[in-house]
């Protein structure tokens, strides 16, 4: 491998799922500077027509863009025929859909538990299996997975995040899972496990109240919360020949928390 290019991904298709917004943006916007076609696919249209605008103006970067509800399957079908048709064959899918709706467990009902599990883990399930049979005709992929260190720590007394947490851990059971499985096929699948991220749904959420941004900072070791930038990295390595011989894991831009108890 020639280490001026290892991370190229020249004449590679991608797509990010969830790209029209927050981490899958982010990503979106790096795959396509490290030379990948890139589209991005969520339910809001007008979201992602918005979102390839500013690609264009802020980044210089054109994208693509598909319609897709993660809730559908036959939705993501049609996307991953659709993208394949289009683009040629796809060899890179982020993940990057989620929902999170916050409750205490007594009191969530069962529509909520099932809608984030409908769109965090079978959503996704779907979405790999779909783009992994075109990968598997190519004998080539890489699939990225965004889960989150709500996978493998909860949050402290709970607050409302049982349901979102149990989504996560499976996400990153299904990344494994689904490893091993096409290892054989030279399909690698791995995650990408942020901590609490400013998106802009985030910043929404603590506009305001920096005392409360600050003391969630308190307890990271590099004492910041995340930026969408912080995952971009991991995602051109994942994406890249760089991890051909990584598959199964779970990489996690978290300033520290998942080396701490």
């Amino acid at each position: 491998m020639n280490g001026k290019t290892i991370m190229s991904l020249e004449g590679r298709k991608a797509v990010v799922i969830g790209g029209a917004g927050g981490i899958g943006h982010a990503i979106a916007i790096g795959l396509a500077e490290a030379g990948a076609e890139v589209a991005i696919a969520s339910r809001n249209e007008e979201k992602l027509k918005e979102t390839v605008e500013k690609a264009r103006e802020e980044k210089g970067v054109e994208l693509k863009y598909f319609t897709v509800d993660v809730s559908d399957e036959q939705s993501i079908v049609d996307l991953a025929k659709k993208a394949n048709e289009v683009m040629g064959t796809v060899t890179i899918l982020v993940n990057s859909q989620g929902l999170n709706k916050k409750s205490p467990t007594v009191e969530m009902p069962t529509e909520t538990w099932d809608a984030m599990f409908s769109v965090n883990v079978r959503g996704m399930m779907i979405a790999c299996r779909e783009f992994a049979r075109y990968m598997i005709e190519k004998n080539y992929g890489k699939i990225i997975n965004i889960t989150s260190i709500r996978g493998i720590r909860a949050v402290m007394n709970g607050k409302g995040n049982t349901c979102y947490s149990s989504t996560k851990g499976a996400v990153d059971m299904l990344t494994k899972s689904l490893a091993s499985e096409w290892a054989e096929n030279n399909i690698t699948v791995n995650g990408i496990g942020p901590i609490v991220t400013m998106t802009p749904m985030m910043e929404a959420i603590y506009a305001g109240d920096e005392s409360r941004k600050a003391n969630a900072a308190r307890n990271v070791p590099m004492h910041r919360l995340g930026e969408p930038e912080d995952c971009v990295g991991p995602a051109i390595f994942l994406a890249s020949a760089a991890s051909d011989f990584v598959t199964g894991q779970v990489l996690y831009p978290d300033g520290g928390m998942s080396a701490i108890v």
